[in-house]
């Protein structure tokens, strides 16, 4: 009788199991698998962004400058906070996406100090089509999955989700205060 196929995380947890059998390794069962399943994903999901010239972070900040509405606008800071990274590293990501004409930088009306991020039309035309092809991506991953199982796993996720994040207010739109 041959043994069954164990993935990474069971290979790991085996390991484990025998070296520390004094520990409890059964929650790598899901922190391990949800690790690879992220990386896999992420990976799947770079190859589109990088069919349209795009990294992960540069197609993050696009989408949230699209998702604003119109005008398509937002302050650095808040695009560093939807997207969760230093504002030295969104720095990084304007000056590149501006150098390929994709967004423009200009004070803000608002507040004559701060600065606004704001999407050309030809970085508008490049988010819509290259988020079309994510989602088409994004849809072919979940489809992987039955309709039932991809369900439930959204209402664990969401639940899990909400225990661990702080709630965040609904965003704004640039411009309105209170």
């Amino acid at each position: 009788m041959t043994e069954p196929l164990l993935d990474h995380v069971a290979r790991i947890q085996a390991e484990w199991a025998r070296e520390r059998p004094d520990l409890d390794v059964s929650p790598q069962g899901v922190i391990g698998r949800l690790h690879r399943v992220a990386s896999l994903l992420t990976a799947q999901l770079c190859v589109v962004y990088s069919r349209y010239g795009l990294s992960e972070g540069e197609f993050d900040v696009l989408a949230a400058l699209r998702r604003a509405g119109d005008p398509f606008e937002r302050a650095p800071g808040e695009l560093a906070a939807f997207t969760m990274v230093t504002t030295g590293a969104m720095t990084k990501r304007i000056d590149r996406l501006e150098r390929a004409g994709l967004v423009t930088r200009r004070p803000s009306t608002a507040d004559g100090r701060g600065r606004v991020v704001a999407l050309t039309p030809a970085g508008r035309e490049l988010i819509d089509t290259a988020f079309t092809a994510h989602m088409h991506n994004e849809r072919r991953l979940v489809d992987d999955l039955a309709p039932a199982d991809a369900g439930q796993l959204e209402q664990v996720l969401t639940t899990w989700l909400a225990q661990l994040e702080a709630p965040q207010a609904p965003p704004r739109k640039p411009g309105h205060h209170g």
